[in-house]
C-alpha cells in the first residue's frame, strides 16, 4: 500500500487559517461611558448579522474619565467621546465601510444609559435622521425570570 504524502498539508491549513483571518472582522469597541441598559421591553430580539450594527453609545462619562468630563451624559462614537454634530460624518463612514448591498440594512443601535435624559437622545435621534440612518434599534437587556 503506498503512503500518503502530507508535504502540502501546511500550505493548506496556512491557507485557511489566512482565509479566515481575512474574512473574520472584530469590532470590539471598548465602552467610555457607563450604560446600564433598561430590562424588560415587550419587542426584543437578538440581532442576527452584527456587522451591519454600528453603536452609539450615551452615557455618563466612566470612572476614569468623570475628573475631567464631568458627570454630564456624554455620547461615544466608536473609541471617542463625540459632540451631536458629529454624528453625520460617523454615519457615512460606517455606510462607505460597507458593501453596496449591505447599505440599505445598516442598523444604528443606540445604547443608552437608563437614567439618561431624552433631550440628548432626541438630538441624536433628529442627527440620525439628518444623515438617512433610519433604522435604529435601542439595547436593551433581558429581564431575569423571577424565581
Amino acid at each position: 500500500m503506498p503512503e500518503l504524502n502530507t508535504s502540502s498539508l501546511p500550505d493548506l491549513i496556512f491557507t485557511v487559517l489566512f482565509f479566515f483571518m481575512m474574512v473574520t472582522s472584530m469590532r470590539d469597541v471598548t465602552p467610555l461611558v457607563d450604560v446600564k441598559t433598561p430590562t424588560g421591553g415587550s419587542e426584543i430580539e437578538k440581532l442576527e448579522r452584527k456587522s451591519l450594527v454600528s453603536h452609539i453609545y450615551i452615557g455618563p462619562p466612566a470612572k476614569q474619565f468623570r475628573a475631567t468630563m464631568g458627570s454630564a451624559p456624554r455620547i461615544q462614537l466608536n473609541e471617542n467621546f463625540a459632540e451631536v454634530g458629529a454624528i453625520r460624518e460617523f454615519v457615512s463612514t460606517e455606510r462607505e465601510s460597507m458593501f453596496e448591498k449591505d447599505k440599505p440594512l445598516m442598523k444604528m443601535s443606540l445604547k443608552i444609559d437608563k437614567s439618561t435624559h431624552m433631550g440628548i437622545v432626541d438630538d441624536v435621534k433628529l442627527e440620525l435622521r439628518k444623515a438617512k440612518a433610519l433604522n435604529i434599534v435601542y439595547s436593551a437587556a433581558q429581564e431575569k425570570p423571577k424565581n
